[in-house]
């Protein structure tokens, strides 16, 4: 009812000086600054120079405060009319990487289910609807979109713990990986390994970057994936 704006403040007390959206924007503003940790409902209520006590007359809990923050941080879902699916759904999954990017708090977040906001049902709504043409039946549509969801945000979780590593010791993401696996793998117990390694693979200064061509490399082969799955659909059977 909350993330619907359809729970009303207890009428009871003085009158709300506070809406949801505010008390919302300043968590999103606390994240953001000094990551999720930090957010509480006292620390939000600083930021907006209100008492605790004020939040809670919308918000009941911290948990409430969570649902409705990760509903809200993300912008509207990029425009995909005209594209064919595959376009649409590619253009899609950068645009929701980059605004989980914005703000990586969202790797922290516990997911405790479906998406149920209008915020995030309507980025949902979106790739559901750059199906739209291809004769999928819809529990198809849901069993694609749900399962490049779980590798977008598996990119999120995976990208902020090698940036955290990659400050701390930028030299360990290139040449001297390397170096160290050229020393320590076998051929005979690493032969796949060995040729990788072999290969310069993870010679090269730019091993760890940051322009999304893993992520964009990942998203084109689930789709290939996918295309395979339509073609396949599409055959006479017999």
């Amino acid at each position: 009812a909350l993330l619907w704006r359809l729970r009303e403040p207890p009428r009871r007390g003085p009158k709300a000086t506070l809406t949801v959206d505010e008390i919302v924007r300043a968590a999103i503003a606390v994240a953001d600054a000094d990551g999720l940790g930090a957010v509480s409902m006292a620390k939000v209520a600083a930021e907006l120079g209100n008492s605790t006590m004020a939040l809670y007359r919308h918000v009941r809990s911290k948990d409430e405060l969570l649902l409705l923050m990760a509903d809200l941080a993300i912008a509207e879902p990029p425009d995909l009319s005209g594209m064919d699916w595959r376009t649409a759904l590619s253009t899609w999954s950068l645009a929701l990487l980059q605004q989980l990017y914005a703000h990586t708090w969202f790797a922290e977040l516990p997911l405790n289910g479906p998406p149920v906001g209008p915020g995030n049902l309507a980025w949902f709504d979106r790739a559901l609807g750059g199906l739209a043409d291809t004769g999928l039946m819809e529990v198809e549509k849901v069993g694609i979109v749900l399962n490049l969801t779980t590798y977008i945000h598996g990119q999120l979780r995976l990208a902020r713990d090698l940036e955290r590593s990659y400050r701390r010791d930028p030299e360990a993401f290139g040449p001297r990986y390397g170096a160290m696996l050229t020393e320590l793998v076998d051929p005979a117990r690493f032969p796949a390994l060995s040729r990788v390694v072999a290969d310069g693979v993870f010679s090269t200064e730019d091993m760890y970057d940051d322009d999304n061509e893993d992520f964009r490399f990942g998203v084109d082969m689930f789709l290939d994936g996918v295309e395979v799955y339509l073609t396949r659909r599409c055959q006479p059977s017999g």
